[in-house]
């Protein structure tokens, strides 16, 4: 004990520390510091154009907001908000490569330069992509490009299919199917397309060999391929909306129009909500789980003739016999702007990953830059296909600044500097891939594959809660049941007759008759309960009547 030192509580107040314990923290202040000095380093790298680009309006006001868990809360929120959209400002030092566009000296405009100067002006590879095929035999043709833009699909109408390695020149397959082609889209891959024929829907492998036939799709006009679902959609001149599942090959959904015959459908990537215009200038949206029309909008006085979206799914833009081509914003369904065509009315529309939109009337095609958030007094270029063949099909190519054309006299290629995104994203959609990550790819794709019942106008209502209580569920339950008819289940052995089928179906509606009446004769035995219940209770007293004799409960009532 002799050796051992205590430590009095007025020596406690005044013990120090050892200088080692101090060095330590000033060493960890010292790096807090830095930290934040780095922090408002790369804060000011921020350039504020590109910060304003991805604000999304004002900030939350939280003076006035009396409740102090809410306005933490509203604080909390805002600070996430801010650093969501620094972070996305940032993340534009990643993307090393610049989109191109056309730029001029002094009064001369961009659409009087022809493609010609542009070819002479750019490099080799890219003047390569500005060609010129030939196929008046066949024509006319519809075209459409693979998801990475790497390679093309015609599709003539007189039974003319062919693939093509656009960029190399390269013959994939071709076929002739003796019949004629009304339309063809790619699949999830290059390695698989769809061929709208005369009479069926075929499918084709990479080599041209014919793998299926969809019989329960007849006399198809339009064919459109939703990569994340699977789903193959196809609308023709019996008027009905078919959804196809290409990974299982069943079908999904087979929904009647009302407005009978279409043959303009285009898809919201948004979404995935499908967009048919009709003959009487309305559009439809479309989802497989609902019968009828999730949104209709009367967009011309005539018959509509393209739709075409943007990826975001905020603008849409049609054109219609009417000589008009409008932009809609699809959050409000409102016009924003409306473009007067001369001459013919635009047939065909295309909008570009960077937002251009083409439009092509006749032999001609317009192209006008950021048409979708102002109105454009001139376009940004003009092209006017060799011949004065008549435009059929028009489509940008992911990833390129190349418009592909097909027209009554085979196909064009042309330059648009500024169409293409010039970052590639190679987990989305990578034209450099290799077989074996084309494999994983794909298989990544189904694993990662959204169910049809999932599409939606809104897609964030996945992460809602529905807080309804039982019985609204219930009651929704019943109402959806009362629209489904009964149809008998189809037995052998004479049992699926007229007249058995027809028994069945009586069976069943005199048991749902009665487990209905059953179900109101117990509401109303619980209403005359709960009335029993409620009236207050008599007291012996009470219930006996004075005015009565002692022997008239034993007389007959």
């Amino acid at each position: 004990m002799d050796n051992m030192t205590t430590i009095s509580g007025r020596q406690q107040k005044e013990y120090k520390r050892p200088k080692k314990d101090e060095d330590e923290e000033d060493a960890l202040n010292e790096e807090d510091d830095q930290q934040a000095e780095k922090k408002a380093k790369v804060e000011d790298l921020i350039d504020p154009e590109k910060f304003l680009k991805y604000t999304r309006g004002g900030s939350v006001k939280t003076k006035n907001v009396r409740d102090r868990k809410l306005k933490t809360r509203l604080k909390q929120r805002e600070k996430q908000f801010t650093q969501a959209v620094k972070q996305a400002a940032r993340s534009e030092y990643l993307l090393t490569e610049e989109s191109g566009c056309l730029e001029v000296e002094g009064t001369e405009t961009t659409f009087s330069v022809k493609q010609k100067e542009i070819v002479d002006s750019v490099d080799i590879s890219s003047a390569q992509k500005h060609f010129n095929l030939h196929l008046a035999e066949f024509a006319p043709y519809k075209i459409n490009y693979t998801r990475n833009g790497k390679f093309l699909l015609i599709s003539g109408q007189k039974s003319h299919l062919a693939t093509i390695d656009w960029q190399s020149k390269n013959l994939g397959c071709e076929v002739h199917t003796q019949q004629s082609n009304r339309d063809a889209c790619w699949l999830h891959q290059d390695r698989f397309f769809a061929a709208a024929q005369k009479k069926y829907v075929h499918i084709y492998d990479n080599l041209g060999t014919e793998i299926h036939v969809l019989k329960d799709h007849p006399n198809v006009l339009r064919l459109h391929y939703l990569p994340y679902h699977f789903l193959l959609t196809t609308v023709g001149k019996n008027g009905h909306l078919h959804y196809q599942d290409t990974s299982t090959g069943k079908s999904v959904s087979k929904i009647r129009i009302p407005h009978g015959r279409c043959d303009c459908m285009t898809s919201n990537p948004y979404n995935a909500v499908i967009q048919l215009g009709h003959a009487n200038g309305t559009v439809t949206m479309w989802s497989p789980s609902v019968k009828e029309p999730l949104v209709k909008m009367l967009c011309h006085r005539g018959p509509v003739l393209s739709l075409a979206t943007e990826k975001q799914g905020v603008y849409m833009a049609t054109s219609g016999l009417d000589g008009l081509m409008k932009v809609w914003d699809i959050r409000t369904y409102k016009p924003v702007y409306s473009y007067r065509m001369k001459g013919k009315a635009a047939h065909c529309l295309s909008i570009s990953q960077r937002g251009l939109l083409a439009a092509a009337y006749g032999p001609k095609v317009v192209v006008f830059k950021d048409a979708l958030r102002m109105k454009q007094g001139m376009p940004y270029m003009r092209y006017m296909v060799q011949g004065g063949s008549n435009i059929t099909d028009i489509e940008f190519c992911p990833y390129e600044d190349v418009l592909g054309i097909g027209h009554s006299k085979g196909f064009s290629s042309i330059l648009i500097p500024g169409a293409g995104e010039p970052n590639i994203d190679a987990l989305e959609a990578n034209p450099y891939e290799s077989k074996k990550q084309r494999q994983e790819h794909e298989v990544k794709m189904l694993l990662e594959k959204i169910q049809p019942e999932l599409i939606s106008l809104d897609p964030s209502e996945i992460r809602k809660v529905d807080r309804a209580n039982d019985e609204v569920k219930q009651e929704e339950k019943d109402e959806n049941m009362e629209d489904v008819e009964f149809q008998p289940k189809y037995k052998k052995k004479g049992r699926s007759s007229t007249g058995k089928a027809l028994q069945r179906k009586k069976g069943v509606d005199e048991h749902s008759k009665r487990d209905d009446r059953k179900a109101k004769a117990m509401a109303e035995k619980k209403k005359e309960r709960e009335k029993q219940q409620q009236q207050p209770a008599l007291s012996s007293v009470d219930q006996v009547d004075p005015t009565a004799a002692a022997l008239d409960r034993f007389a007959k009532k």
